[in-house]
C-alpha cells in the first residue's frame, strides 16, 4: 500500500523515536541511516521507514499514538537524566510503560498533570502555540493582588523583553497571607505562570498544573500514570489547529 511521502524527521518523531529536533540532531551525528548509508539532511523524503535504522537497529513502523496522564509530584525534573543526578519522571514510572516522551515541561518544584505520548508527532501538535490547547493551573502564593491586576493579563504582558500572551487568572480564596490563584493560558513559554505572578509582587509557594487541552488533573493520585482512551485521543487530535 502506498503512502504519502513525508519528510523522514516527521516520520521517526510519529514512530516514538525522539522529538523532531532531537532527531536532527541524530541525523547530524549521523546515526540514522537509509540501506545502510547515514542520512545527511532531516528533510529525507521517504513514503515508509522501510530499511531505516537508528545507532543500527531497525525502526518499527509508527504504532497508533498513545497518550498518558501522570500526576508529577514536586521534586522530579522533567528529563531523562540529570548530570547533576537529581531525580527525574522516568526515575518515577511503571516499568511497564512504553517509551514515552513528556508533553512540555514542568519546572522542578512544579507538581501535576504532565501528558506523556509515544508519538512525537502528536507531542509536537500539543505544544505549538499555533494549535492553541489550554494549559489550567492553581498557583499558591503569598502576597496581595487585586482581581483587576489579575484581569489586565488576559492582555498579556511584556516582562524583560520576553512577551507573554494572555492569561486568564482569577482568585480563587485568599487562606491567611496567602492567595490561591486559577491560570488559563495557550502558550506555555518557560516558568511563564511563576513568572508572571511575581512581575506582580507575588512570591509562588505552590504550582499545580490542573489540566492541558480537554485532559484534566482530577483525582488521579500523586505518582500514578493512567492512559487516555483511544477513542478520546482520536476526537481530541481532530479539534486541534493544523
Amino acid at each position: 500500500m502506498s503512502r504519502e511521502p513525508q519528510r523522514i524527521a516527521k516520520l521517526l518523531a510519529r514512530a516514538g523515536i525522539a522529538s523532531r529536533r532531537e532527531i536532527e540532531r541524530m541525523i547530524e551525528a549521523r546515526r540514522i541511516a537509509i540501506d545502510g548509508k547515514a542520512l545527511e539532511t532531516p528533510a529525507t523524503i521517504v513514503t515508509s521507514l522501510h530499511g531505516v535504522t537508528v545507532d543500527g537497529k531497525p525502526v518499527a513502523a509508527p504504532a497508533p499514538a498513545r497518550l498518558f496522564r501522570f500526576h508529577k509530584p514536586a521534586g522530579l525534573l522533567t528529563t531523562e537524566r540529570d548530570p547533576k543526578g537529581r531525580p527525574t519522571i522516568y526515575d518515577k514510572l511503571p516499568p511497564d510503560l512504553p517509551r514515552v516522551i513528556p508533553v512540555g515541561r514542568l519546572d522542578l518544584n512544579t507538581e501535576g498533570l504532565l501528558l506523556l505520548t509515544t508519538d512525537g508527532e502528536l507531542k509536537r501538535q500539543l505544544e505549538l502555540p499555533r494549535t492553541g490547547v489550554e494549559r489550567s493551573y492553581r498557583a499558591r502564593a503569598f502576597g496581595e493582588v487585586s482581581q483587576a491586576q489579575l484581569e489586565d493579563l488576559i492582555e498579556g504582558v511584556e516582562i524583560d523583553g520576553v512577551r507573554y500572551g494572555q492569561i486568564d487568572a482569577n482568585l480563587e480564596r485568599r487562606t491567611g497571607a496567602n492567595t490561591w490563584i486559577e491560570l488559563r493560558l495557550a502558550e506555555g513559554k518557560n516558568r511563564e505562570v511563576r513568572r508572571v505572578l511575581e512581575y506582580l509582587g507575588l512570591q509562588v509557594s505552590r504550582l499545580i498544573r490542573t489540566a492541558y487541552g480537554p485532559f484534566p488533573l482530577d483525582d488521579l493520585p500523586v505518582g500514578a500514570v493512567d492512559e487516555i482512551r483511544q477513542h478520546d485521543l482520536v476526537a481530541f487530535r481532530k479539534t486541534l489547529k493544523s
